[in-house]
């Protein structure tokens, strides 16, 4: 039993030599390690935070976070605006010159009424010259002629028409005062004294009125000579005139414009000839029933009737009441509903039958059209705006539909030298062509 323990002590002796050289062995390890690590990084006095760069590198660009919707609004938003100064700076331009702008386009207007005339006359064989100068003339004759007429009928009846007017205004009193209204003589007393009292308040107003009368009839003959002669040029020498406006289109769509201005020439030719046509037969028609309802001056009456109908809605509206009133004033209320009668019948006779056959689909306008351009033409310009917006209406529907046929066409091969229509510079002979 002795020997046991010291075998064990020995053994106990020897596994506590190894251990101790074992935490030897395991310290040098740690310290050869320690000595091969890097310093440990220098703080700085003030921590920073740290930078998200994943995060900045996954935001996307600030175009693509817009929504399209919005895009696509904001694109059109600045054209627009370009294209409403553009159009606000012209008007602009055209309110300076506005004499200038409705004596041409009146000249435009009347050229397309006598210009196959002069096509027709040319192929009879007459020079150019010739058959310009007799359309002309014979033209501005009729129209003097007509202004003659009826400032001869009007001249010739004033006298009788004053005292019909002072008999139809004693007839309309007494009618009110015994009709089924119930206006009483005070009452009408009333009115014509608040209607003296107001031509006395604006005596002033009144004669300034008729001061700027004196220069709206200066600025009428200056129209009216500016008209005539762009009327001659515009007969005699139209086809060089649209060459050289070519000349002003850039040259990629000179060929469009090219086309599309016959086009718009036919629509303008065919709606001016179309409103004649019609407004003579509105012209005749009323002439002829108020004739028979024995208003008087029917002749002078059914020429106003002409004159206002190029004017869309309101002129046959203004001429209609005008016809109704010198009936009212002068023949009773009896006649005067037959001459409305008569005016309503006319017009429904003209906006039914009379428009969709002699006018055609060419030069269709749609009504809100009619209304919004005749509108907007008489604010800007007065009559004349009203006179020439729908005929412009027709036209710029004409041009803007083959300019959009034309962009969807596949390009034609086009020459190295542009000819006819579309050339820069023209010949004698293409000009004849």
């Amino acid at each position: 039993m002795s020997r046991v323990p010291g075998w064990l002590g020995k053994v106990g002796a020897g596994l506590s030599e190894m251990g101790e050289r074992l935490d030897e062995r395991r310290a040098e390890v740690a310290k050869e390690d320690a000595e091969a690590a890097p310093a440990p990084p220098v703080e700085h006095p003030e921590p920073r935070e740290p930078v998200p760069v994943t995060i900045a590198r996954d935001r996307p660009d600030p175009a693509l976070a817009v929504p399209w919707g919005v895009r696509v609004a904001a694109e059109a938003g600045w054209r627009l605006l370009i294209l409403a100064g553009t159009v606000w700076v012209l008007m602009r331009v055209i309110s300076a010159v506005q004499l200038v702008v409705l004596a041409f386009v009146a000249a435009l207007l009347i050229t397309a009424l006598l210009q196959p005339t002069v096509a027709r006359l040319i192929r009879y064989g007459f020079p150019r010259g010739v058959a310009t100068a007799l359309t002309a003339i014979l033209g501005f004759v009729v129209m003097g002629l007509i202004g003659w007429f009826v400032t001869w009928q009007v001249m010739a009846n004033i006298d009788n028409l004053s005292s019909q007017i002072q008999n139809g205004v004693d007839d309309l009193r007494n009618w009110l005062l015994k009709g089924p209204f119930h206006v009483t003589e005070k009452q009408i007393n009333q009115i014509a004294k608040n209607l003296r009292e107001a031509i006395g308040a604006n005596t002033d107003q009144i004669t300034s009125a008729g001061l700027e009368g004196v220069q709206v009839i200066v600025e009428g003959l200056t129209g009216i000579l500016l008209t005539v002669f762009s009327t001659l040029f515009l007969l005699y020498d139209g086809p060089r005139i649209w060459q050289w406006s070519l000349k002003l289109v850039p040259a990629a769509a000179r060929p469009a414009m090219a086309g599309a201005g016959p086009r718009a020439w036919r629509t303008l030719t065919a709606y001016v000839r179309g409103t004649v046509i019609v407004a003579l037969i509105d012209a005749i028609c009323i002439g002829i029933g108020i004739y028979f309802l024995g208003v008087p001056m029917a002749v002078p009456l059914a020429v106003f009737i002409f004159l206002f109908s190029f004017i869309p809605l309101v002129g046959a509206v203004a001429s209609g009441a005008l016809a109704v009133v010198v009936a009212l004033v002068t023949q009773g209320v009896f006649t005067a509903l037959m001459t409305l009668a008569v005016v309503l019948a006319v017009q429904q006779i003209e906006g039914h039958i009379l428009q969709p056959f002699i006018l055609g689909r060419a030069v269709r306008v749609h009504p809100l059209a009619v209304v919004l351009s005749v509108a907007a033409g008489g604010m800007v310009a007065g009559i004349g705006g009203a006179v020439v917006a729908v005929p412009l209406v027709a036209v710029l529907n004409t041009v803007v539909g083959y300019l959009k046929s034309y962009s969807q066409e596949p390009a034609p091969i086009q020459s190295a030298k542009p000819r006819g229509a579309t050339a820069v510079s023209s010949t004698p002979d293409d000009e004849a062509s």
